[in-house]
């Protein structure tokens, strides 16, 4: 157990009571200070009655899907990072929840140590490395850790834990190659059970909010990896 994790609130989110009671249970044995719901609106009630440091939601509620409660979370600037429970194993529907801002996913059904694992391996992500007196840069692009904040030609750039932790490792190894598997051990930190899918879906979607503000930067080397470099490099 992280002494740090005794401080972090997680909700959990599912209309089973006994996925709830089982998850929530392992969390407070890990040290973690767990509310609970069984609603997409209760959900809601809870994240605004005491913001949580991370949320474990189910994509299935009987009111409003998961993917709907992270879309109105996110509108209402709520970042605690989203780690889905999902009976859905499609590729599609897995990026769905990606794509409104969740950091990760488990398909039911789950071991609760695995569980636990991903849930420690995103609040990792989500305190980060410890902050260095100068910002990270590369390039038009800047990264502030005193105060999380990501910049491209002066503009703020809002983005995900998980995308935030990604970029890091990027600005971290200008002009490498860093392969999937490197990102997935220092971003992720556990063993994806192989599965890279993930590290191209997030490289997709931070490419995404730099390339809007100026030339790529993330460039993909073919069967190799990924590398930050100027465009005209």
């Amino acid at each position: 157990m992280n002494s740090n994790d005794q401080s972090r609130r997680i909700l959990v989110v599912d209309d089973e009571p006994s996925i709830v009671d089982a998850v929530a249970t392992s969390l407070r044995y890990e040290g973690f200070d767990v509310a609970e719901a069984t609603t997409g609106r209760g959900a809601l009630d809870s994240v605004q009655e005491r913001p949580p440091d991370l949320i474990v939601l189910d994509i299935m509620l009987p009111d409003f899907d998961g993917l709907e409660v992270t879309r109105r979370l996110r509108a209402r600037g709520v970042e605690a990072p989203v780690l889905f429970l999902t009976a859905r194993d499609a590729i599609r529907d897995r990026l769905a929840g990606l794509s409104v801002g969740a950091d990760d996913y488990v398909t039911k059904p789950f071991a609760l140590a695995e569980l636990v694992a991903r849930v420690h391996a995103i609040l990792r992500r989500t305190a980060g490395e410890a902050a260095g007196d100068q910002p990270l840069c590369f390039a038009d692009l800047e990264m502030d850790e005193s105060i999380h904040e990501v910049r491209r030609a002066g503009v703020p750039i809002a983005l995900t834990a998980t995308e935030y932790s990604l970029l890091r490792f990027f600005l971290s190894n200008p002009r490498h190659v860093v392969s999937k598997m490197q990102i997935l051990d220092h971003v992720w930190h556990y063993d994806f059970q192989g599965n890279a899918n993930v590290v191209e879906t997030y490289v997709g979607y931070l490419r995404k909010k730099l390339d809007r503000h100026g030339p790529p930067l993330i460039h993909t080397i073919c069967r190799v990896g990924y590398i930050l470099r100027d465009a005209t490099a």
